[in-house]
């Protein structure tokens, strides 16, 4: 299933504007703080799927029952760019369990790229519920790679994959690839994608734009 918020109204959609922004994205604290609020809104969105036991709750002034989540989930990301998402969730899901990965582009000559994963830490992930953020969808390649290395850990039950802006190449091919019950919440999605798998008119580097640029 997929949910795209901007086909619904919404602040959401002045973060996305404001993430593309070319004049705005030169502030990095506020570029991250969108990514942060874009994914604490997802984060609601995704909890109301998930299952809820009551628990008794001790008040000052008596008994009462109130909502727990029958098991938390782990909340995965790709690192670095990610990681101000990874910010948000983990403020929705305050005792979630973490995993990261780092996986990136190697490019070769002639604009081709294949993705290294280079690191792993994660819980047993068998039969958890995974929510795997990354800002950005373009071709699929690096959500099917991370896939496979947490896959390492063990089989999750669910995955929901969480991103600021998707291309449609991108959401096609990870349909491929994912299991056939992921959920995808996707800020918005765009129709091109470059030779170099940037997504257009997308909102450029994202890992560059939170952190700064680093050498190729």
């Amino acid at each position: 299933m997929i949910h795209i918020l901007a086909d619904r109204p919404g602040v959401h959609n002045v973060y996305i504007r404001q993430l593309r922004d070319t004049e705005l994205q030169k502030d990095r604290m506020r570029f991250r703080m969108n990514l942060k609020r874009l994914a604490v809104l997802m984060g609601h969105q995704i909890s109301a799927t998930l299952d809820f036991a009551q628990q008794e709750v001790i008040t000052p002034l008596g008994t009462t029952t109130g909502a727990a989540l029958a098991q938390q989930p782990v909340l995965a990301t790709i690192l670095r760019a990610g990681l101000p998402m990874h910010d948000g969730m983990i403020e929705v899901f305050d005792e979630a369990d973490n995993a990261f990965v780092s996986a990136y582009r190697r490019y070769h000559q002639g604009g081709d790229f294949e993705i290294e994963v280079e690191y792993l830490s994660s819980p047993d992930l068998a039969g958890r519920t995974v929510i795997l953020t990354d800002p950005m969808l373009a071709t699929g390649a690096s959500m099917g790679c991370v896939w496979e290395a947490l896959l390492k850990r063990g089989e999750p039950e669910q995955l929901h994959v969480v991103s600021a802006i998707a291309s449609r190449e991108g959401v096609a091919n990870a349909k491929e690839m994912l299991p056939a019950n992921t959920q995808f919440w996707i800020g918005a999605v765009d129709d091109e994608t470059t030779a170099r798998g940037y997504i257009v008119p997308g909102l450029g580097d994202a890992g560059d734009l939170a952190f700064g640029s680093k050498k190729s």
